[in-house]
Order: structure tokens, then sequence, then C-alpha cells
């Protein structure tokens, strides 16, 4: 399903679109194969089971389906890189003041700014290509060979080269290279999670079905392209390749979904607009002014030309680069890779965190947790993953009695004896190796865990027959001599396994089962979330030699109950708890079990009852019913269960209409759709490379607390971009009044516009790129999120900006005036006035270090950069001052050094004035601190 808008901009659901054709006209990449018998799916394909398809027919299939593959991503060239740093208002805004600057002569001004322009797209480009050569080392789903049978011969092809009716073979182990129904299933056991969001395998078998509208989870007779097959083996006809299978579908759904920009690129457009239009219109009306004053029209062309360069913040671009750059870097420390720029701040300033739950927030390794035996005693099982580290404790107390070890041992040794899975420890590597299914290999981790050796109690006996596990079978048994008898040790599903148990075993005696008791105890495990699992054993009476099968089960003894789970990533919960603090909602899109969803949403703390769960089937009914209920109704859910691919794409975009910035997480393709529409694309490392080409951000190692840690590095980076608007407009604010207080008082100008250029770019330049690695402040999540339509520039920040600039510029005139009464030549003046602003930006970049502490109270540690920035933007002015060249470009000369220090005490005046800012709006905000507002 997908949503679209009506005209009354409701959201509905509806069917995806049909692909092409079949040989007979069937629109085979949305037919319901998995209802049709498989024979007469065979005789649509025109397919035989003994000998497969011809190559006449395999070469007329290639020209009309195509290859079995998915478009390729092309990265980006480093050309293309380089032009898109170009794609900016701002930049067009300085492209524009350069090419003014030569039209009127002005090459100094203009070299300065192309300068600037390529310095930046330098930066970015650097930074860009980095990522993407870090993103591009992603494999591609369907890259593997498949085994088919053609002409009567089984052999081995690529698999872009298998058309729709090929016989394919599926082994353990392999991926399955495209969509196929199954015409044979041996213990067929398959990963479907990259499609499905589940973290079980799905147990296949041959059996038509007959409901069409089966989610893909519950197909059992079919298996999908880039599934991975746990164990067993099967045969299938292909019926989809390529765009026409599953992952096809949604790839190109992903394709024609829209890309939302984020918050920083929303942001400062609207603010580079802005300083635009002010620029321009202040621009003209302040020149004409000059003229009706009698300036001479050159000189009022200059006159705008300074108030032009003095407003734009002409250092922004470069600022903004080096400040998500050393944003990229500190997050790559944290596991998080950022592919485009932007995307730093992106996943800072977002409200909504969609979370997958297999692998994100749990560790996707199916655990035993808990153990419960006949008699009710329950035990917890530690260690969490595929390895044999842990212990086995009394949920009642601290350590087993001799009794409780016996009657845990047997029941883990028939564990062990009733399992195709391999755990062992490898001392060369320090690590363990495993391989089968999740449950054998969870049964042998409880074996070690109880000091068994699983390989001397298999080798110990002598196996006589199996039963493997079918899934209308409900169970799986190995049948083995000891002792001159055959017994038999068997697991499975309770409502399967329980009818065959007579008796329990209790402390160490085999007694009448009271059903009633166990089928609560089962259904107290279920309830908390377990996937149950009845473990038992029988003996097979004297004699028996055979056959062994379902028919020759004997009375079996009922041993326990393991309860086991995709265990909670430890550092979950509070990575969870402190995204909260932070104003951020984090709700669980799973296509797990209710159950099992809301068990781990509970000890998350994102849900508390059943009221804050709802599923992917009622979420659908209530859009069909009422799109406006469905829409309300996502607003108040934390948890999303039994959801497919594009009813999460629907929950996001809900939430986008809503207005929330979102960042989704996801692994698989069936998160394709839902990674592509959000703001905030986030992939796992270890998930589909569809996940990750198109995603913005990936976290490598899975992990949700690595989430939390990129959005507290994004509000850092975004705090710091704040700090240097901060400085830079200040700066600026302070040239225009300076300029306009001459203007209106009919001097003459105080600065030329190759000394503002000088200001602007070089020593605040310096600057600003130091503030960019400003340590983050340690309350920077224990803020809401800055509400998606506020403007970066905010009103706070208005006043902010006013009081230092103001300050500067008021007291630099001041400084003018005072030397031009004294005698000084206007050149010497000007010189003057330039040291003292420069002295002002010194100070001045210490109070930019946060906008809420006292600059004594951020620590210098915080940012040595920042030090040594300021030493490097003075020392550099005074360099100028003495250097011929720099004299002659930018009209400077020496002062003497009591003139330096007078006017070095004259600056701090700013640090002054916004040291008292500061502790006023500390008190405001302490006596409105429950009033939630940001500034």
């Amino acid at each position: 399903m997908f949503k679209q808008k009506t005209e009354q901009g409701q959201t509905i659901l509806k069917p995806r679109h049909k692909g092409p054709a079949g040989s007979n006209g069937a629109d085979i990449s949305r037919k319901n194969w998995h209802t049709i018998p498989h024979d007469e799916v065979m005789r649509q394909f025109e397919s035989c089971r003994q000998r497969g398809l011809t190559e006449s027919q395999v070469e007329k299939r290639l020209e009309q389906y195509g290859s079995n593959a998915l478009p390729a991503h092309k990265p980006p060239t480093v050309l293309q890189i380089f032009l898109h740093q170009f794609r900016s208002p701002l930049i067009y805004i300085l492209f524009i003041a350069a090419i003014v600057c030569i039209l009127i002569g002005d090459m100094k001004d203009a070299i300065f700014i192309f300068a600037v322009l390529l310095l930046n797209a330098f930066l970015g480009t650097i930074q860009e290509w980095k990522a993407e050569k870090g993103a591009a080392a992603l494999q591609s789903l369907m890259q593997t060979q498949a085994h088919v049978l053609r002409d009567g011969e089984r052999i081995d092809i690529p698999q872009g080269e298998l058309v729709p009716g090929d016989i394919v073979f599926l082994e353990s182990g392999n991926k399955v290279p495209a969509d196929v129904r199954l015409l044979e299933a041996n213990n067929l056991s398959i990963d479907e999670s990259l499609l499905t969001g589940e973290s079980l395998p799905v147990e296949k078998n041959v059996s038509t079905l007959e409901d069409p509208a089966l989610p893909v989870g519950d197909r059992r007779n079919m298996a999908y392209a880039g599934s991975l097959i746990i164990q067993g083996r099967g045969v299938g006809v292909v019926v989809a390749t390529g765009l026409q299978t599953e992952v096809g579908q949604i790839a190109e759904s992903v394709t024609a979904a829209d890309v939302t920009k984020t918050p920083l690129i929303i942001r400062m457009e609207r603010f580079t607009r802005r300083i635009a239009v002010v620029v321009l219109v202040g621009t003209f009306i302040l020149g004409g002014v000059a003229l009706i004053q009698g300036m001479p029209a050159m000189d009022a062309l200059f006159f705008a030309i300074a108030l032009s360069v003095a407003a734009i913040p002409e250092g922004l671009p470069v600022v903004m680069t080096v400040a998500l750059s050393i944003a990229t870097q500190r997050m790559a420390r944290r596991n998080v890779i950022v592919r485009k720029l932007p995307a730093v701040e992106g996943l800072g300033s977002c409200t909504y965190i969609v979370s997958d739950k297999t692998g994100t927030l749990t560790v996707n390794r199916q655990t035993l947790r808990q153990v419960l035996l006949p008699d009710g005693q329950r035990f917890k099982v530690s260690g969490e993953g595929y390895h044999g580290e842990g212990e086995v404790t009394p949920v009642s107390g601290e350590y087993l009695s001799d009794a409780q070890y016996r009657s845990l041992a047997g029941l883990a040794r028939a564990g062990i004896l009733c399992n195709e899975g391999d755990l062992h420890y490898r001392p060369a590597k320090g690590d363990w190796s495993h391989q089968g299914d999740a449950v054998d290999i969870a049964l042998l981790a409880f074996g070690y865990k109880l000091h068994l050796a699983p390989d001397e109690i298999r080798n110990a006996v002598e196996v006589a027959g199996e039963i493997p596990y079918e899934s209308e079978r409900g169970y799986a048994a190995v049948f083995y001599r000891e002792n001159d008898t055959v017994k038999v040790a068997i697991k499975g599903a309770g409502e399967h396994l329980l009818p065959f148990c007579e008796q329990a075993l209790i402390d160490g005696e085999r007694r009448p089962m009271d059903r009633a008791e166990v089928e609560r105890q089962v259904n107290t495990f279920a309830e908390e979330g377990y996937r149950v699992l009845v473990i038992a054993e029988g003996e097979m009476p004297a004699g028996h030699t055979g056959p062994f099968g379902p028919e020759e089960l004997p009375p079996l003894t009922l041993l326990g109950f393991i309860g086991m789970i995709d265990p909670l990533r430890p550092e979950a919960g509070e990575a969870v708890r402190r995204c909260r603090e932070a104003g951020i909602h984090v709700a669980m899109v799973t296509g797990d079990h209710p159950a099992t969803a809301m068990s781990i949403a509970r000890e998350l703390g994102i849900a508390e009852s059943r009221e804050d769960i709802i599923t992917g089937a009622e979420l659908e009914a209530l859009f069909n019913e009422d799109p406006a209920q469905g829409a309300e109704k996502i607003r108040d859910i934390r948890v999303f269960a039994r959801v497919g691919p594009l009813q999460k794409l629907t929950i996001v975009e809900t939430l986008i209409d809503q207005g929330h910035f979102v960042a989704v997480t996801g692994d698989g393709v069936n998160d394709a759709p839902a990674l592509k529409k959000a703001n905030i694309g986030v992939a796992m490392g270890s998930g589909s490379d569809i996940a990750k080409d198109i995603s913005t951000i990936i976290v490598t190692d899975d992990n949700f607390a690595t989430i939390e840690a990129g959005v507290e590095e994004g509000r850092f980076a975004y705090a710091n971009i704040r700090k240097v608007i901060w400085f830079l407009i200040s700066n600026g604010t302070a040239m225009i009044v300076l300029s306009l207080l001459a203007l209106f008082l009919g001097m003459p100008l105080p600065l030329i516009p190759v000394q503002i250029l000088w200001a602007n770019l070089v020593t605040c330049g310096i600057q600003d790129i130091a503030l960019a690695f400003e340590a983050g402040e340690p309350e920077v999540m224990k803020r809401p999120p800055y509400k998606p339509t506020e403007s970066i520039f905010n009103r706070p920040m208005v006043v902010q900006t006013l009081v230092p600039g103001l300050t500067m510029g008021v007291v630099c005139f001041g400084v003018f005036c005072w030397f031009l009464q004294a005698g000084y030549e206007l050149e010497q003046a000007r010189n003057l006035t330039l040291l003292a602003l420069v002295l002002m930006e010194n100070y001045h970049a210490g109070n930019c270090r946060s906008q809420h502490r006292s600059v004594f109270r951020v620590p210098l540690r915080d940012n040595y950069v920042l030090v040594a920035g300021v030493l490097i933007a003075h020392g550099l002015h005074l360099l100028a001052m003495n250097l011929p060249l720099f004299q002659d470009i930018l009209e400077l000369s020496p002062v003497s050094f009591i003139e330096w220090l007078e006017l070095a005490l004259l600056a701090s005046t700013v640090l002054i004035a916004v040291e008292i800012f500061k502790f006023f709006r500390r008190r405001s905000d302490y006596h409105e601190s429950n009033g939630g507002a940001r500034s």
C-alpha cells in the first residue's frame, strides 16, 4: 500500500501500481503467486520441473524482462560535488557583490570575495567526497551465483541472468536470488527481516494458500529476493526478477519519492533571502540618502558597496562548511558516518525519531533469557548474543541447588541433542563461532552456561532417526540410542507438543502433568513477550528398531520451557530517556508480534499500556475508514507492530505533515521508502545496500545509543553555527552603525570598503572558523529542540546581536571622531578606528563561546583553537600595519604601543556590555524556566 492525498488534503491508502505483463499477458509483478498451485504456476511460465527452461526461452525472457538486477547507484563525480557547493542563496549574493566590484573597477574586493567562494567550495568538496567514498563500499543485494536447472542440467549462472520460469535450488547460507514460488521445501527456514522487519526466520512449505491479501511475512510458500536462507534446502520456480520483485517494487517507490530538505538548509535559505532583501533595499535607500546630502556619485556608490559588504556575512559559507565538517569528524569517532554535510545538523534538529526495533533497540540475536520448570520454578539466564558466556540463576535466589542444576542440565541436554546448530569457542581468535538456526544456537549457548560440553554430549549417543521441523507439525525431534534403549529428545511450540506430554519431570521424578497449570504458565511467558519453546523427552518401547517418525512418538515427559527474546541493547534505555529529556519523541516501528513489541517498548520506557500500541492492519483500517482519525492516532501512538514498508512510509509522511522534523532508522529494504521520505534517513551499517544508499547518515554499530550521540553532536554543530552567526552579524551591525553615524552626521566614511572586507573576511574570518571548533555545552540535551518553523536568527538572538553591535559601532565611531578632532589625518584616523574594531572583535569572539554562560565560566580547554585564532587574527592585523604591501592595499600604518594599549582597554567595553546582558538574561530565564521556550 502507499499513501496518497485527496483533493481535500486527506490521506488514504491505495494499492501500488501494476508491473509489466508476463509471457501470457499476466501481471507477474503483482500476481498472488502464493494462492496458485505450483503445477499451475509451472504451466503459466511454460517451465518443466525435470528440465527447466531451454536456452531459447531464456534468451527471449532476458530480452523481455531484462537483467535480474536493481538499478545501481552512480556516485557523484568530484566535479559534480564541487559544483554542488555553489548552490546557495548566500553564494549567489556574494557572486553579485563580486561582479559589481569588477564593474566599478574595484578588483581588490572582487578578488577577496572570489577567494572566499573557492575556499568554501574546496572545503565542502573534500568533506563530501570523503563521505561518499566511505559510503561507496556497499555491496549489492544481488551479486551472487544462482543454482538453476536448464535443459535438464543443474548449472551455476550469474544471478543477473535469471528469468521468470527458471527452476532454482536454494541452500542454507545463500541468499534467495529472485522471487520464487516454492516447489519443494526440506526443513527450509529463511530470514526475511530485510523485507518484513521480523527478527525470527520463517519456516517454509509448499502448500497453496487461500488469502490473496496475506502480508509478505505470512506467505510461507514463497521465497523473496535478497532474503537469507538460514537452514534447509528448497526448489522453486522464479516468478519475478529485478524491479518486479518485492525488493524491486520498494526500490522503484524509493526513486519516485521526493527528497526532503534538512532543517539547516530550510533555515539558511530563509535567512539568506532576508539578508538579500535587507541588503538590496538598504543599499539603494542609503546610497540615495548619500547622494541627496551632496556626496559625489562615485563616493556614494562606494559607500553603498561598503554597507553591503558590512551587512553580508561573507565568511558564513566557509564557517558553515567547517562547522559541519568538524561535527562530521566528531560523529565519525562516535560511529556515525555523514554522507551530506547539512545532515549533521538535521539529526540534531529532529523532533521525532522513528526507530526500527530489530538490531537498533535490540541486539538482533535471539537469546534464551528465562527457563521455567514444570514445578513453576523460574530461572534467569544472563549473557546476550551468540556465545556461551553467562550464568543461570534462580529468579528468587542467587545460586542453583543440586536438584535445580540436575533438572536444568537434563533440559539443556535434550536441547543439545535435538539440535542442528553449531557453536564453539575459537581460542586462536578469542571469539565464538556459530552457524545455524537462532533457536538451536541459543540452546547450545544455554548448555555452555551450565558448563556442559555440547560436542561431547552429541558424540556420546548414536542418532537413530529424526523428525525435521515443519511449520504445520510445530516441532522437531531426534531419536538416539543410549544404554540399549532408544530415546527421543524433542522441542517445539506448546500448542503442538504439549498434547503428547503425559508426565512432567519434577524434583527428578516423573509425575502426572497438570495440564491446566502448565498452559497457564505458558500463557504467562508469552504475555511477557517471550517466544516460548517446550522441551520434552521420551523412551521408545523395548525392542523398537524403527521406523522413527511422527507416528511412532512415545508418551513424552515435559522437561520445561524456555523463553527466548531478542534482548534490549543495554544502553538503549538510557539513550531513549535522554532523547525524551531533550524533547524528542521516540516511536518504535517493527514487523514483530505486538506482544513482543510491547514487552521491549515497556522495558525501554517508550510505552506503558496497550493503548500505546497499534498494528499495521489496525492503522490501515483506520485510514480507510477516516484518514483524519488515522493521522490523529499516529500522533498519539508510540509503538507500531506488524507494520509493512509502505505503512511505515505513511507514518513518516503523517508525522511530517503534523510539523515534525523526522529522523527514521532502518536496515532493510522494507525501510527504504520511509528512509527516503524522512527529513533525516539513518541506515544501519549492517543493513541492506538500498537502505544505506538512500540515507544521509549511516550508523556503523547499528546502535540507537549512537543515534542519540549523533543528535547531541548535531545540536553542538547547530549551536556553533548560531554562535558564528551571532559573531558575524554583530560585527556587521557594528560596521553598519559606524557608517550610518558618519552618514547622518555628514562625516567621511570611517572605513573604506577594502578595510571592511579585511575585517569581515580575515580578522573576523579566522576567529569565526575557530568558533566552529567549540566543544558542546553540557546542557544541550536537556533543552527541547528548536521549533521547526523557528528562524535561525530569531527574535532573542536579534536582541543579543544588537547589544554588542551597537556597543562596537558607537565606540568605534567615538574613536574615529576623537582622532579627527585630535588633528589626525583621515587615513590615520581610519587606521586607528580599524584597529579598535579588530580589538573589539577579539573580545567579542570570547563572548560568543556561549549564548548563555559567562565567558569566564567557559574553560579555555574547550577550544584552544579559538585562543590561537584570536592571537593569529590580531597578529595578522599588526603585521599588515607594518608591511608595505598591505599598507598600500589597506591604507594602514603602524601605531605606538601606548595607542594600542589605550585602544585595547577601550575595546573591552564590548566584553562588559555582553556580560551584563547575559547576567540579566540568565535571571530572566531562571524566572521563566517553566515556560518551555527556547532562544
